[in-house]
């Protein structure tokens, strides 16, 4: 049996792909057929559902791996922590795998993490760390040692009208560093973040290259004021300049690279890729002859967990209703940048993620969102006002699964309207439209969102 299925996995993905195909029932499954039916809180958690036996011990080791808790060296299990840091494990941020919670009233902001840098590139075109911090705040540490700083969120609400004369309300927040350790430079740039969803990702990573840049536009070519264009960022282990696909500035090539820097950075852990501790070259360095703190096996297996994570299914996705909110959508020019439907390319070293028909809702590309979504840090390519085309797959079950609705970069969005509302520049159009949509258009619009 297992030899059948090795022999139709490989057909399947061998197959090629005939661009007038359609099938009213992929609708429902938005990994291909690396979705799953769950509804439940564990939606995100969920190994490939077409995946060799073999591989599937893979996928649960890196899943341990995952969700360990790394302590301060030296320790029988997990050493390593920090010195300086912000989480103790993967699993602190992306709960049940999914979306990162921005801190409310009374809570500290270990929920999040900064990126910090000045002025100028790097070696490569990265951004460049700030002296005495590096390129993130690492708002903890281990007993004895000094945390770098802290930072505080104040938040002024503002309110705004709809068109047909109700009022809506955004939260405009600001972020002040404080309790630094050493003196922070008056002209670094800070950038907020929570974490994204870890769902899905390796289908995103299958992706083709060529597939993605057929959709940029940087000069806008077409006139429809949408001129979403690449990021090229340096891979760390291959020693080379590629397509960012990943983080929410596209600022990550690959999967294997975007686990081993949330190790190091997040964590304070080493690895071959990033063999160095964050804290190197400041008074809290540990000095220990530990490095690297984990083996390429669990890294590797960290990556193949998250590569082989599942994609939730639609819900609801024929209902009337849903199907209104979905043609709303479209209408109001969203798809161009949330594109609906992406196919990944041929891959026989990995049939699991080949050419599969997935609906990601993102066009892994940089779009320019506008002064008031803007962090004024540019990373590799990206300016500070732009953004990578956040996939919107799995987003109506946020608060099932991470119990809340904060959305963006920064969780400052409330709701899913709130962050329609907050696009602006590219997407200005679009907000526009959505702004001037009845109230019932904006339920249907709400509908088919959660639906995804």
């Amino acid at each position: 049996m297992l030899l059948v299925t090795v022999i139709i996995i490989v057909l399947v993905a061998c197959n090629k792909f005939d661009a007038g195909y359609s099938n009213p029932d992929d609708e429902w499954r938005s990994g291909g057929q690396q979705t799953v039916f769950d509804q439940s809180s564990k939606a995100f958690g969920h190994m490939f559902p077409v995946l060799p036996e073999h591989l599937e011990r893979v996928h649960e080791i890196g899943d341990v791996q995952f969700n360990a808790t790394f302590v301060s060296a030296p320790a029988p299990v997990n050493p390593g922590l920090g010195p300086i840091f912000n989480s103790v494990g993967c699993a602190s941020c992306h709960i049940g795998d999914g979306r990162g919670k921005v801190p409310g009233a009374g809570e500290t902001t270990v929920l999040m993490l900064f990126r910090v840098s000045l002025p100028g590139t790097g070696t490569f075109g990265e951004p460049l760390p700030v002296p005495g911090f590096g390129d993130q705040l690492q708002n903890r540490a281990n007993l004895g040692k000094t945390k770098e700083a802290d930072v505080t969120i104040t938040y002024e609400e503002k309110t705004f009208e709809w068109g047909d004369g109700t009022t809506y309300k955004l939260r405009f927040p600001t972020y002040t560093v404080t309790n630094t350790y050493t003196s922070f430079p008056g002209n670094a740039m800070l950038s907020p973040r929570v974490a994204a969803p870890a769902f899905g990702l390796g289908l995103l990573e299958a992706v083709a290259e060529s597939e993605i840049l057929s959709r940029a536009d940087e000069l806008d070519a077409d006139g429809d004021g949408i001129s979403g264009r690449p990021n090229y960022v340096w891979n760390y282990a291959q020693k080379q300049t590629m397509l960012g696909r990943f983080g929410w500035k596209a600022n990550q090539p690959d999967l294997l690279q975007q686990v081993a820097a949330a190790y190091n950075q997040d964590i304070g852990i080493t690895s071959s890729i990033f063999p160095r501790e964050s804290s190197f070259d400041q008074p809290q360095y540990d000095g220990l002859a530990d490095d690297p703190e984990i083996t390429d096996s669990i890294l590797h297996s960290v990556a193949f967990y998250v590569k082989t994570l599942a994609v939730p299914g639609r819900r609801n996705a024929t209902d009337p209703i849903v199907l209104k909110g979905k043609q709303l959508f479209l209408d109001a020019g969203c798809g161009k940048c949330h594109i609906p439907d992406i196919r990944t390319a041929v891959n026989v070293a990995f049939p699991p993620v080949s050419n599969q028909l997935i609906h990601p809702y993102t066009d892994l590309l940089l779009h320019d969102m506008g002064e008031e979504l803007a962090d004024s840090r540019p990373d590799f390519l990206a300016t500070g006002n732009e953004w990578r085309t956040a996939p919107l797959w799995g987003i109506g079950l946020t608060q099932k699964v991470n119990g809340h609705n904060n959305f963006l970069h920064d969780g400052r969005a409330r709701s899913l309207l709130e962050a329609i509302m907050w696009h602006g520049g590219e997407a200005d159009s679009a907000r526009q439209k959505v702004k001037n949509m009845t109230a019932e258009e904006r339920s249907a619009l709400v509908k088919f969102l959660e639906s995804l």
